[in-house]
């Protein structure tokens, strides 16, 4: 049986080609991308060994106390394991790891200077949490590496909110001048539905059991 990290490489396979003759990130974007959360995922550390090598792994859990000492426990775990870090919203605790920084979809048009010289620096791969086409937009025009797009289906943590869907999600992704990873409710049956839609990759929090 077919997981969903088997069905996210596809995703990648047909989408790297269109990425190839852009800056390096791009042509080595990996197909999947795990996101921990202090709740859905309070301790990501079991689930590292099942990431195919050259996963992303994006440090969340914005509210606990514990983030630093969990950063650190994932940065080593991550260069064990051949996976690349990145963390959420803190510009500080990402250089402070040596890893890359994610935005959270509100940092999108309000940290221009700081990307500027996080570029200039070379740090580590960045990317962006975007809901729609403005989002996407601005993580373009920080020359990000790639921007998760979310939700494109219904999803446990947002209930009651409807999905993109599926052409919604492909007009976005086609328009967006950046590779895109689809995120929400992407689970081994609903991925299906995402093939030719241009996606990079699948990025889950819960889905690698799904």
């Amino acid at each position: 049986m077919r997981t969903l990290a088997d069905l996210a490489f596809c995703l990648n396979l047909r989408s790297r080609r269109r990425w190839r003759s852009l800056r390096a990130p791009k042509s080595v974007l990996p197909p999947l991308a795990l996101l921990t959360d202090t709740e859905r995922l309070a301790d990501p550390v079991p689930i590292l060994g099942r990431l195919p090598t050259g996963s992303l792994v994006i440090l969340r859990h914005y509210d606990s106390p514990e983030r630093a000492t969990l950063g650190a426990r994932l940065a080593r775990l991550c260069r064990e394991k051949r996976l690349r870090l990145l963390v959420a919203g803190d510009f500080a605790l990402a250089v402070t790891l040596a890893a890359g920084l994610h935005l959270p979809e509100g940092l999108v048009g309000r940290a221009p200077a700081r990307i500027r010289l996080w570029h200039r620096r070379r740090r580590g791969w960045l990317t962006a949490a975007a809901h729609g086409r403005l989002a996407l937009a601005g993580a373009a025009r920080l020359r990000a590496d790639a921007a998760l797009l979310a939700p494109v289906f219904p999803t446990r943590s947002h209930p009651g909110r409807p999905g993109l869907g599926c052409p919604a999600f492909r007009r976005l992704v086609r328009g967006a001048g950046l590779p895109v990873y689809a995120m929400g409710g992407v689970t081994v049956l609903t991925v299906l539905r995402l093939f030719g839609s241009g996606a990079i990759g699948v990025a889950t929090v819960g889905g690698l059991g799904s």
